[in-house]
């Protein structure tokens, strides 16, 4: 029999390794698949050429399926999340006035987000009091952890992100450029457009995803409902080539290879010696200041492809507090039946990888890594901590909401 062919499309980013390894080492051919991957430059692209069929399945931001089922979209086509595809992977970076001024007001080396935060909160401070323009920052897409982590993090240093600063689109491979010209003052993104402005001398990383909420989601592999339900055989063999190919991306003796494949033109096409740094861990803060980050971007690890029901209510918890859709019964059952551990759980039963047994847990609740007995075996999860300390229980999602206003500006 031949192979039966699967479109899917990515945006050029890091944590779309798992996709281009399942192809390149022939995991998808082992499962009797042969993957045909488009690039596109957005992510709205991405949303919609799922929607209307071109794609079979995508690379998707972790919210964006929920955004699909909760009305956010343009096209009334429900989406599923049956697995994800890595934790953490972001940064955020500012330009090199931007980065001098936070010095000034306490920053210092290293990407913690507290301080990092404290300093950045003061500044925008000081330029409200003295009538300054709000400082600009890029995020990819309205319904991406990007922009929630971003708020987020902000908001827990006391700025009010609805009025203090301004937050703009920006496809993720124009931001550096964006900022270079000073269209943005700074941005969250994936990498390698993080390292990609340092390399460039336009910009310093100041914090990361894992920083902010360790463990945390980032990308799912996004599909049809229709899709999944007309063909449960194929998904789960996608799930399946994908996880190996995950698995593959997380040895450290493929790295090298992982960034020279990740490099080619027809792919990334940024340079290994970039790729290599998130890859690692090993971040250029700035040209020549250096901090490793072993947690900055893991594939496989800490169930890194489960679909946690835990982390899309998080992001659910998120598009209420920043107004984008109203919290009811309702919505939060949409939200939650979004992410499928049902499927991914399935499509592995005799792998002889470790599953949550588990749909959800208490995010923020590990305060190191914890050895947990799993479907397949023992599984090590977290640390999963919130850089404010706080905790999320989608049990108590009604009182976390609650207490997640708009906070009063320092």
């Amino acid at each position: 029999m031949g192979l039966t062919p699967i479109t899917l499309g990515y945006v050029p980013l890091l944590d779309s390794a798992v996709l281009i390894a399942a192809q390149e080492q022939g995991f998808a051919e082992a499962e009797g698949l042969e993957f045909a991957l488009v690039r596109e430059t957005s992510w709205a692209n991405i949303r919609d050429r799922v929607a209307v069929g071109h794609f079979d399945a995508a690379h998707m931001l972790a919210p964006m399926p929920l955004s699909a089922n909760l009305g956010l979209t343009p096209l009334d086509v429900p989406l599923v999340a049956p697995m994800a595809l890595g934790l953490g992977g972001n940064a955020v970076t500012v330009s090199l006035p931007l980065w001098r001024a936070m010095e000034e007001r306490g920053q210092v080396l290293g990407v913690d987000a507290g301080s990092s935060g404290t300093a950045l909160a003061r500044v925008i401070a000081d330029r409200r009091s003295k009538g300054l323009p709000a400082l600009r920052f890029g995020v990819v897409h309205p319904e991406s952890g990007h922009n929630y982590e971003l708020r987020y993090w902000l908001a827990a240093s006391g700025v009010d992100t609805m009025s203090d600063i301004e937050i703009v689109v920006v496809p993720p491979p124009f931001l550096p450029d964006a900022l270079r010209a000073g269209r943005v003052d700074g941005y969250c993104v994936g990498e390698p457009f993080n390292s990609v402005a340092v390399a460039r001398g336009v910009g310093r990383i100041v914090t990361t995803k894992s920083s902010i909420w360790r463990s945390s989601p980032e990308k799912v592999l996004g599909v049809r409902r229709e899709w999944a339900e007309r063909f449960p055989e194929q998904l789960a063999a996608v799930i399946r080539a994908i996880t190996r190919a995950a698995r593959w991306c997380a040895d450290p003796d493929n790295r090298d290879s992982l960034a020279g494949m990740l490099a080619r033109e027809d792919r990334l096409g940024i340079s290994a010696p970039i790729l290599i740094r998130a890859l690692t861990g090993r971040l250029f803060i700035g040209e020549t200041d250096i901090v490793d980050v072993p947690d900055f971007f893991l594939p496989f690890e800490r169930a890194a492809n489960f679909p946690w029901i835990s982390h899309a209510l998080w992001f659910y918890s998120q598009m209420v507090r920043w107004r984008q859709v109203d919290h009811t019964a309702e919505n939060a059952k949409k939200a939650a039946r979004t992410y499928r551990p049902d499927i991914y759980r399935a499509a592995l039963d005799g792998m002889g990888i470790a599953v949550p047994s588990a749909n959800a847990k208490i995010e923020g609740a590990l305060t190191e890594a914890t050895a947990m007995g799993a479907q397949g075996g023992m599984l090590s999860l977290g640390p999963d901590g919130f850089f404010d300390g706080t905790r999320f229980d989608l049990d108590r999602l009604d009182a976390y909401i609650a207490g997640q206003q708009r906070v009063p500006s320092l």
